[in-house]
């Protein structure tokens, strides 16, 4: 029997993104070795585990876990030898049953030494801690602030110190803060386990001071072994500045899954969850549902039927504003409200043509009352990116697509209910805006290999600027001709592609991962599980929303 064309470009899809996961799996692998085999093996002879096996160890076997920031600093600061995964591991998970999130520094790379990523990193687990009130457990093993790059981690707002300043507010805010020091522990950083509820410190290889023997002696002259000076039996025995000594990494880890077992039950924030129910659809039908082209259109609701539960949904104004559909369902069993981006080219009320994946008038207004309505019955939303943005030209302009699109921005940014963002395909310009990119605080946000996230385009982008250097070049009388055009064409759509690739923005925690689609349920239930952690105490108001 022939095969169809809608079969062909299924398999030609399916094979494209088995390659893009495979890619994404290698580059993972790359990075889970940190520092590099040499620095690991160092590790173990000096008697400490990694990062990883520190995690591993701490977390209750074989249970779901969520990596925060695996691709941090991919492609970053090469001319320092790089700094895979940040120099700190973050994990969501699982200890004695209790949903956590851990923070390790990687000891493997520069000694645990904080880079401006690792800053970032470690105020975006403490910003995750607070807004869904996870314990947290910092496994410290670190030399500091990496000096040549001090004057961009220090003193700014978003910089080292308010890791410290965001201790003070979750310990007012009843946050559990368990802290080990399994390494090196010195200067500023030293007031991160003594700011935590309660901290250990491992005999022999754990040390904290605010100045370690070699400065201490060139600043006041005394002579002093780092062991003395802060090891375990000084900071327990003597000042009392750590709270438990412990052996070896093994004891700390199990003291710390003791510590985490005795914690009490506190108020949720109620979020309806019923028994689960697997999709009908297997969920890796959706590689060959993604065109590996990113400007073809696609049946969204069929990757709908692959996500939620028994593939069901109850759709919101189904007939009117086609281009978002917004929807009830579940996923893992929890309620959830669905906007999602419809890449199908579809027809409005007055039977005009509206492309996919734009958003249109009618789709702004439905997807903001829609929000409004998920506010009121206390549900979780969760936006599915492939958008390209608003839809543009006079008639648009004319019929107030600003105004629509500021009501659903306006909507979405005063939710009081978790977001969740998942970006699939597209997501591009006041259409990343409009779907809770990152800049308004979803609790969870990462991409399908597929991705791409930038203001529009490569090939967009390219156009715009092309014309702009063209003209510019013109004016200098220089003469264009075609061959020469398209070289600059090229050159400047490679650099944006770049830039829109998912890796650039997991790299900058635009993201916080880049996630096989297979594990899009898993993402969402942990992510409302922690969600529920936290009452939701806001009232939801809107402002003033023009109608």
């Amino acid at each position: 029997m022939a095969i169809s064309e809608k079969e062909l470009a299924f398999n030609f899809n399916e094979d494209q993104m088995r390659l893009k996961i495979r890619g994404l799996e290698q580059e993972l692998e790359k990075i889970y070795e940190g520092g590099g085999k040499a620095r690991r093996q160092k590790l173990h002879d000096s008697g400490k585990l990694t990062a990883r096996e520190r995690i591993n160890l701490l977390l209750d076997p074989e249970t779901e876990r969520i990596e925060i920031g695996a691709l941090a600093g991919f492609g970053m600061y090469k001319e320092h030898g790089g700094c895979p995964s940040g120099g700190v591991v973050i994990v969501i998970g699982y200890v004695k049953k209790k949903q956590v999130i851990v923070v390790a520094n990687d000891a493997t790379v520069k000694a645990g030494a904080w880079f401006p990523i690792s800053g970032k990193k470690n105020l975006r687990a403490q910003e995750i801690a607070m807004e869904n009130h996870l314990p947290i457990i910092y496994l410290v093993d670190s030399a500091g602030v990496y000096l040549p790059m001090q004057d961009e981690i220090f003193a700014d707002k978003e910089h080292f110190g308010r890791i410290f300043r965001n201790n003070a507010i979750m310990s007012s805010m009843g946050i559990v803060q368990i802290a080990a020091v399994m390494g090196s522990c010195v200067a500023g950083g030293a007031y991160l386990p003594i700011m935590s509820d309660e901290s250990l410190i491992v005999n022999k290889t754990g040390t904290i001071f605010l100045a370690g023997s070699y400065l201490v002696k060139a600043a006041i002259g005394e002579s002093i072994d780092n062991e003395t000076l802060g090891g375990a039996r000084s900071q327990t025995e003597v000042s009392g500045i750590c709270d438990y000594k412990v052996e070896n990494d093994q004891e700390c880890l199990s003291k710390i899954r003791d510590l985490i077992s005795k914690i009490g039950e506190k108020p949720k924030a109620g979020f309806d969850r019923i028994e689960s129910i697997e999709p009908k659809e297997a969920l890796k039908k959706v590689y060959g549902i993604i065109p590996a082209d990113r400007s073809k259109p696609y049946n969204t609701k069929e990757i709908l039927k692959c996500l939620l539960d028994n593939s069901e949904f109850t759709e919101y104004k189904e007939i009117y504003g086609k281009s978002i559909i917004t929807a009830y369902a579940r996923i893992d069993g929890w309620s959830i409200g669905i906007v999602v981006n419809n890449r199908e080219i579809s027809k409005n009320s007055k039977g005009e043509m509206q492309f996919g994946g734009v958003i249109y008038s009618d789709s702004a207004d439905k997807a903001a009352r829609f929000i409004m309505n998920c506010n009121q019955k206390n549900i979780p939303l969760v936006f599915l990116h492939d958008v390209t943005g608003f839809m543009v030209g006079s008639k648009s302009e004319n019929g107030g697509i600003i105004k629509d699109g500021a009501k659903m921005v306006s909507a979405m940014a005063n939710s009081v209910v978790p977001k969740f963002s998942i970006i699939m395909g597209n997501s591009y310009g006041a259409g990343n805006y409009a779907m809770c990119g990152k800049a308004y605080d979803p609790r969870l946000i990462v991409g399908w290999p597929s991705a791409e996230i930038g203001v529009m385009s490569g090939a967009a982008a390219a156009k715009t600027l092309l014309q702009i250097e063209v003209a510019t070049l013109k004016g200098k009388g220089e003469e264009i001709t075609p061959k020469r055009e398209k070289e600059l064409f090229d050159s400047i759509k490679n650099k944006y592609d770049e830039q829109i690739s998912p890796y650039y923005a997991a790299s900058r925690l635009w993201i916080d991962a880049i996630i096989d689609p297979v594990e899009t349920r898993k993402i969402i239930s942990m992510g409302i599980e922690m969600a529920n952690h936290a009452p939701i105490e806001k009232r939801y108001n809107v402002g003033v929303i023009q109608t």
